[in-house]
């Protein structure tokens, strides 16, 4: 009952936002958890429009790994920065900010409400606190450092620690993206990564953060399940087109989870159910890592439950309708 007044309110409102701060919602929180079916609801309920933050579904063809809703599951909500990237392209954190900053005003001047989702925590920061000012990209020595990485496992890591020992704490050692960016702007500036005080945060708006916090147990059960699902709905055969498209597999889409293991039983060493087994362990650790990042954003109103469960959705509800009352 609660839902249906909340739609019925909404719909016989005009959404129109006058002056400034306009109205931001994010919706964050682990993988699996929910994130894209709630934004789907509010987006129907509120007239939105969802803006990913997953950064891997910035990328054209990698859709089964990454649980890419089709054309028909986006119930013909507009879906933006989806499908914008070429594997080949480089994209970082700013790229990103800048793209989605964009979006985000073209959404909020058609009087329509954007709705940021996904569980990328360092482009959801780099969107709303800025980035500070760094150098470009230097492919030569980039691939420097991966090649150092791929003979020695750790070794980036440990190199960082010793030039930048307070970034390197800040930043996990499988994450060998992240170190090798924090090592290109060293080596490049000869100087520690600039603060986020310098940073250029998102202006002109009000942010309501909702993350999705479901039990830990039933969480796992149901990645374990959709990873089996991804590789039963054609992980592998969708990789193998990848390839067969003129792709080597050292692009960036191929280390996220999932891909890197389609890629190694491809090329035989992985069975596929050492492939199926190794993606559900990382997946659960990425997940922890995600709930880790979340959590320290004071911010961040908790919903205990996936994002289909009545009683988030309205919660959900219930919390926009709150913050709504000063825009609408």
């Amino acid at each position: 009952m609660l839902l249906y007044t909340f739609r019925v309110l909404f719909r016989t409102l005009p959404f129109k936002y006058i002056g400034s701060p306009k109205p931001l919602v994010v919706i964050a929180g682990p993988t699996g958890s929910g994130k894209s079916g709630l934004a789907l609801r509010l987006a129907e309920s509120f007239g939105g429009e969802i803006v990913n933050c997953d950064s891997l579904q910035l990328y054209r063809g990698f859709d089964v790994g990454t649980a890419k809703l089709s054309e028909s599951e986006r119930c013909s909500i507009p879906h933006h920065m989806i499908d914008v990237l070429d594997a080949r392209q480089g994209y970082s954190a700013g790229d990103y900010a800048r793209d989605a900053r964009g979006v985000i005003a073209g959404i909020s001047a058609r009087g329509r409400l954007p709705i940021v989702t996904g569980g990328t925590g360092f482009y959801l920061r780099a969107l709303l606190e800025g980035l500070p000012e760094l150098p470009p990209r230097d492919e030569t020595l980039r691939s420097r450092l991966a090649e150092r990485e791929a003979r020695r496992a750790g070794s980036l890591h440990r190199l960082l620690s010793r030039l930048d020992p307070a970034t390197a704490s800040r930043i996990h050692p499988r994450d060998v993206q992240k170190t090798i960016r924090a090592l290109e702007v060293r080596l490049l500036t000869r100087d520690t990564l600039p603060s986020r005080s310098e940073s250029e945060p998102l202006k002109g708006y009000t942010t309501l953060k909702i993350g999705l916090d479901p039990d830990r147990a039933a969480l796992h059960g149901v990645l374990d399940a959709r990873t089996r699902e991804m590789f039963r709905r054609g992980l592998i055969e969708e990789t193998r087109a990848l390839l067969a498209s003129g792709l080597t597999g050292g692009e960036k889409p191929f280390e996220s989870l999932g891909y890197k293991q389609a890629l190694a039983h491809i090329r035989g060493s992985m069975t596929l159910e050492e492939a199926i087994a190794s993606t559900q362990i990382e997946t659960r650790q990425y997940a922890k890592r995600q709930w880790t990042w979340f959590r320290r954003d004071p911010q961040m109103i908790w919903l205990r439950g996936f994002g289909h469960d009545a009683s988030v959705i309205e919660q959900s509800l219930a919390a926009f309708t709150e913050f709504s009352r000063r825009y609408v």
